[in-house]
């Protein structure tokens, strides 16, 4: 496996759409495994092959519970709509607010070229989102309501502990996602 160079913003490849994957092969297996202990070493969730500047619609996300490898990923369902932070590896040093579906279906082929579906909800169904946007030359800045600055976080993260204390019954921002 290798780790593979970031594209960052600016760069022609994330703006434009990327070709379905015909062979699924070792060529493809290995562009999977590059992707991954890429997004591992920048520390990130989610990582779309146009972020390594290869214009073919692959995709690996790991929000925490185990890597996930999606090939020609394609959303079926969207439900609701959910505003909350969002960072990209190919955006370094920004963050702003996104709005998302709430809970997403997408049908996709696993590395084998097997089919598979997943309904997600939450912080996967903002990654799939967010990664599957890459797939399209679409960046979250293209469609984010606001770009969020440290002072933003710190505020946020004074409401938060705020929140956590009041006796009025009031919950934290974690229980409320």
């Amino acid at each position: 496996m290798a780790i593979r160079k970031i594209v960052e913003i600016g760069d022609e490849k994330l703006r434009k759409r990327a070709k379905p994957v015909e062979k699924f092969d070792r060529r493809l297996k290995t562009l999977l495994e590059d992707m991954a202990d890429t997004m591992y070493q920048a520390e990130g969730v989610g990582l779309a092959a146009p972020q390594v500047g290869i214009l073919r619609r692959a995709v690996v996300i790991d929000t925490g519970e185990g890597l996930v490898e999606l090939v020609n990923p394609e959303l079926t369902s969207r439900e609701g709509s959910e505003s909350g932070p969002e960072g990209c590896l190919s955006v370094p040093g920004r963050s702003g607010l996104v709005s998302r579906p709430e809970k997403v279906t997408l049908r996709a082929r696993d590395a084998q070229g097997e089919p598979m579906e997943i309904t997600a909800e939450g912080f996967l169904a903002r990654a799939l989102s967010h990664e599957l946007d890459h797939l399209e030359g679409i960046l979250y800045i293209d469609i984010m309501e606001k770009e969020l600055f440290p002072e933003d976080e710190e505020e946020n993260s004074k409401e938060e502990e705020t929140a956590q204390e009041s006796p009025e019954g009031m919950t934290s921002k974690e229980e409320k996602a």
